[in-house]
C-alpha cells in the first residue's frame, strides 16, 4: 500500500462525549479529539476509518483537498 498518496481528511467534534459508553470515549481520545470542536487533520486509513465509523454521531468529516 503506498500512503503517499492517501487522502486527507479533517475530523471535527461537533457533540459532547459526556454521558457516552467509555469506548465511545476512548475513541475519540485515540483520534485526538479531546474538547467539542476540536478539529484534526489525519490520513484516511483503515483503522482511523474504522474508528471514525463507531463514534459518526459525535464528529463531522470533511475530505481536505
Amino acid at each position: 500500500m503506498n500512503f503517499q498518496f492517501m487522502k486527507k481528511i479533517k475530523i471535527t467534534l461537533v457533540q459532547s462525549p459526556i454521558d457516552r459508553p467509555e469506548r465511545q470515549k476512548l475513541t475519540l481520545k485515540a483520534l485526538g479529539l479531546g474538547k467539542t470542536n476540536a478539529s484534526k487533520e489525519v490520513n484516511a486509513t483503515p483503522q482511523i476509518l474504522g474508528m471514525v465509523r463507531k463514534v459518526n454521531h459525535l464528529v463531522k468529516v470533511e475530505e481536505v483537498k
